[in-house]
């Protein structure tokens, strides 16, 4: 799916050859022992750094899909096992894709990943998602059926909010629970969105930096909210459970969109009128960083 990166590096597929539905071949054994390791080294940081951080559900999956044997996961034997528990598969692409051809993978239980690993220079942030991002970050979530089906649905809704020219308020559902949810679990805060399971130091910040808000699901208020591309989010939403979320979404938003489409957007940084605030954050870190004005 487009989110409006700029400049982003270019990776040795982007001259590949793609088939119509923008997918290539993951050719596994040109990756270098040097990337392999690479990978290697990502995991064993986001790992620890996740321990009773990500949600069990994610852990969980984590472990079942066997994330953790060395190297670069082969997409198709992943593939293999994530399609015995959900029907999900994961296809190669070179970089990110049209948003109807996002959508369409979605809707029939594709997810795309990019294919190559990040530079070594590269090592703590990157602006294009990488296959760390997308195989680390993604794939455990779509292990779990529920959220599984939340993902093939809001694949369907994506060619429908294209027509009616609202796909800015679906993409800000994606943003905020997709990339960067957070879920009760257990009576804690635990994350599952792929931007921060990939993330060491937004898996920190999410969680226990005083900065940012934490605010309870509302599909039609995240709809109008703003979000940052190049830094921490200075709002969470928090959603009960994945039951939760999908029972929110599995609906026609035709109604949602035409309330929505008449009131302002807000900034990410705002606390609504009737927001659930979980933690009402002091802004400090985007203050210093004259992120807030």
């Amino acid at each position: 799916m487009t989110l409006d990166t700029k400049d982003a590096p270019k990776n040795r597929y982007a001259d590949a050859p793609r088939a119509a539905d923008f997918t290539i071949d993951q050719d596994w054994a040109s990756y270098s022992a040097a990337e392999h390791d690479r990978w290697d080294r990502l995991f064993r940081r986001q790992q620890e750094v996740t321990r009773n951080r990500a949600s069990k559900t994610a852990l969980d999956a984590i472990a079942a899909l066997e994330l953790s044997a060395s190297g670069i996961p082969d997409m198709e034997q992943l593939s293999d096992r994530l399609e015995a528990i959900t029907g999900w598969r994961v296809v190669p692409v070179a970089e990110l894709v049209p948003d109807e051809v996002f959508f369409d993978h979605l809707a029939n239980r594709r997810f795309p990943a990019g294919a190559f690993i990040r530079p070594e220079a590269e090592f703590d942030y990157l602006q294009e998602p990488d296959i760390f991002h997308d195989i680390f970050g993604h794939v455990p979530m779509l292990a779990n059926p529920v959220f599984a089906d939340f993902m093939e649905a809001y694949g369907k809704g994506g060619q429908r909010a294209m027509q009616l020219g609202q796909l800015h308020n679906l993409a800000r559902l994606y943003w905020y629970t997709v990339e960067f949810g957070l879920i009760r679990e257990a009576g804690d805060l635990r994350i599952y969105g792929a931007g921060i399971l990939s993330s060491p130091n937004e898996t920190v910040f999410a969680l226990q930096d005083d900065s940012p808000n934490r605010v309870g699901f509302d599909l039609a208020r995240i709809m109008r909210t703003k979000y940052i591309i190049d830094d921490f989010q200075q709002t969470y939403f928090v959603i009960d459970s994945f039951e939760a979320l999908l029972e929110a979404c599995y609906k026609d938003f035709g109604s949602v969109y035409g309330d929505v489409k008449g009131k302002p957007d807000l900034e990410a940084h705002e606390i609504a009128a009737g927001d659930d605030v979980i933690t009402r954050g002091t802004l400090d870190y985007f203050h210093k960083r004259k992120a807030v004005r």
